[in-house]
């Protein structure tokens, strides 16, 4: 294919010199005379390891050269990537400005050309950026609308700084979102022969990824480092603590507990977390991340809440009780605290929960029950279609399969309120107001 990438700062450095080694023509462009120099003659406009062989052995291959003609580079590829800065406003929202310019130049000549020509938008971007910003100047400037000779994309770039290289060769994943059908055959050429799965999808959840992959490392880097710190107040060395942690690929490195829904509780992570705190405190080591946990947990049963009581006070049939499914375990359920929270506020609720029976409960489990909600034998329903008789708002903390299909049979007239995000009552509203937490 012919490519023309836009902006030769790191990451379209990188697509200049890697793009040839899959057989494609390559003409980068740039404002700067100093960086169309360097690459046409063969060298690398950043220090990267190994970039400057692969430019210098494109350049030699004719497979490779950099111009300030954009119109001329446009005129002469198919497809064009758009690897500029986005630097932060002074509201840290992303500065837009020289991605819009480079789309309307980019546009202006597509307007001059016959066939058909992709846009392929690889700086960060907000959700939403590219349909919403990107696509009305593109289709202005370019004279066409997207589907007709005109292809607009987001693909997100996963380079680190050091091994670009390597990444751009061993992709964790190929994320690519197009507004059109098109668009994801233009990528699936661009990239074939590269290893790992490709995935396509709309361009807001690939502008979603790439934010959610670079927010979830500095997330990991501030628990290594907070627990580190803790840890070697204690008097351990922190790496072999985490050398151990990271061999978990079942539930530490891995998509465990990374599905959003409800807020956690049980017996085990809100005593933990309140035990890590009070070590950190005993030791006089900050830690504003980790201990913000509980507050954020907090936050999202609120989140519930506010979702419930949208309407006013209605009559509500909660499914679930217990922390998890498959438990009768009620100690610290975020389902008990939305409970507690909405009988307080005077709703009339109903409850249903297959696991738990309160002449069952035992020990630390019916001392915790008894505390928090003395009366719950009288809000607790045998089967569920008692609790959803007369209900107005049916919330789903979590629900066998039996208890799913009541749900959805009673849904019409109904709002449906979903903590958990079960596939079949998603499915099934098309017909009733359903609403899930996170979706």
């Amino acid at each position: 294919m012919n490519v023309s990438v836009f902006g030769l700062g790191y990451v379209g450095a990188v697509s200049c010199a890697c793009l040839p080694e899959l057989g494609h023509d390559v003409v980068g462009v740039d404002i700067s005379p100093r960086k169309i120099e360097l690459i046409n003659s063969g060298q690398s406009p950043v220090v990267e390891r190994g970039i400057n062989e692969l430019i210098t052995a494109a350049v030699n291959a004719g497979r490779l050269r950099a111009t300030q003609d954009a119109f001329a580079a446009v005129r002469d590829t198919d497809v064009s990537l758009i690897s500029v800065a986005t630097p932060a406003n002074d509201d840290q929202t992303p500065d837009l400005s020289a991605v819009l310019t480079v789309v309307k130049s980019i546009g202006e000549a597509i307007a001059a050309k016959e066939g058909h020509h992709t846009v392929v938008l690889r700086s960060t971007v907000q959700p939403g950026t590219t349909a919403e910003r990107i696509a009305p100047v593109l289709q202005a400037s370019a004279g066409r609308r997207i589907g007709e000779r005109l292809s607009l994309v987001f693909n997100p770039e996963f380079l680190r700084e050091g091994s670009s290289v390597e990444d751009f060769h061993r992709p964790p994943q190929t994320v690519i979102g197009s507004l059109d059908p098109y668009g994801h055959e233009v990528m699936d050429r661009l990239y074939h022969g590269l290893p790992g799965a490709v995935v396509h999808t709309t361009v807001e959840v690939a502008e979603s990824v790439k934010y959610l992959c670079n927010v979830f490392h500095a997330l990991k880097i501030v628990f290594a480092n907070e627990t580190g710190t803790v840890l070697k107040a204690c008097g351990l060395d922190a790496r072999e603590v985490m050398r151990i942690f990271c061999q978990d690929h079942r539930l530490n490195i891995s998509p465990a507990y990374l599905r959003p829904g409800f807020a956690f509780g049980g017996s085990c992570l809100p005593k933990e977390v309140k035990g890590f705190l009070t070590l950190a405190h005993e030791k006089n080591v900050a830690i504003p991340t980790i201990g913000g946990l509980l507050d954020s947990n907090a936050a999202h049963i609120e989140r519930a809440y506010r979702m419930i009581a949208r309407d006013g006070r209605r009559k509500v049939a909660l499914f679930g009780l217990a922390f998890k499914p498959g438990t009768d375990d009620l100690r610290d359920s975020p389902l008990v605290v939305l409970a507690e929270r909405l009988i307080g506020r005077g709703f009339d609720i109903a409850i249903y929960d297959n696991c738990v029976e309160i002449s069952r409960l035992l020990g630390k489990n019916k001392e915790f029950i008894q505390r928090e909600i003395p009366h719950l034998n009288r809000l607790l329903g045998d089967t569920p279609a008692a609790v959803l008789e007369g209900a107005q708002i049916v919330v789903v903390g979590h629900a066998d399969a039996q208890a799913r299909q009541a749900v959805i049979a009673a849904a019409p007239g109904k709002r449906i309120v979903d903590l958990s995000g079960y596939a079949d009552i998603r499915e099934a509203a098309t017909d009733f107001d359903y609403e899930g937490i996170c979706w």
